[in-house]
């Protein structure tokens, strides 16, 4: 008896779209942003001008990846937690447990390294929406909890300082493990997780006392109130 074929099912447009840039995201995290269009057609088996019709141009489809992949992980909920009335550590504490939960994975963090290494866009992109929506937050809270609400630029020191915990953070728990393959006893237990997260607070707090205006006559009091 003759077998039946039947004809392969056209893929929707929005569909199309989709395998092209999760399967860009998995390419270029792995490859780099300078590997080759064709590669990646061949990649995810479809024929490069198909690519082309999705994306007329290479910097197209990494503005649709930085899209997806960053802009699309933002939660607007981490600068709504720096509103929150609780002590200044525990805020930190809750922001950096949901946003690294957020973005630490392969794929986000061997995507910004590998663009900062080739020509810099997607750190500067995203560096510019971290420095419009969260990290003058973060100072500000912490400033307020040294009983100063000054909402004057950063200082060096202060934007050494608060690099030193995001920066820190985002390396000892992801460019450490996906870029480098390094491992530490742990490093999957959440629990260990957050202590890490808390050890890396308390230090910056600590520092804090000698970087922020007015924080000497301040900080014994209100790091243990709500700011």
């Amino acid at each position: 008896m003759a077998r039946t074929i039947r004809p392969r099912q056209r893929m929707s447009a929005a569909a199309r779209e989709e395998q092209i840039v999760s399967g860009a995201i998995a390419f270029f995290s792995r490859r780099g942003l300078d590997a080759q269009i064709r590669d990646l057609a061949k990649e995810i088996g479809i024929a490069h001008t198909l690519l082309y019709h999705y994306f007329p141009t290479k910097q197209a489809l990494i503005d649709r990846v930085y899209e997806e992949l960053f802009v699309g992980r933002w939660d607007p909920q981490w600068e709504r937690l720096l509103d929150r009335p609780m002590p200044i550590e525990e805020k930190l504490c809750a922001l950096y447990e949901s946003y690294l939960a957020t973005i630490l994975t392969p794929e986000w963090i061997r995507i910004i390294v590998g663009s900062g290494l080739s020509d810099g866009v997607i750190p500067s992109r995203y560096f510019a929406l971290l420095q419009e929506r969260l990290l003058p937050k973060i100072l500000r809270e912490t400033r307020k909890a040294f009983g100063n609400r000054s909402r004057a630029r950063a200082t060096a020191r202060e934007q050494a300082l608060l690099m030193g915990l995001h920066g820190g953070l985002v390396y000892s728990l992801g460019i450490w493990r996906y870029v480098y393959g390094q491992s530490f006893d742990g490093q999957d237990d959440p629990a260990m997780t957050a202590q890490i997260i808390r050890d890396r607070v308390q230090s910056y707090l600590a520092h804090a006392a000698a970087v922020m205006p007015g924080a000497p006559k301040a900080a014994g009091r209100t790091l243990g109130k709500a700011a």
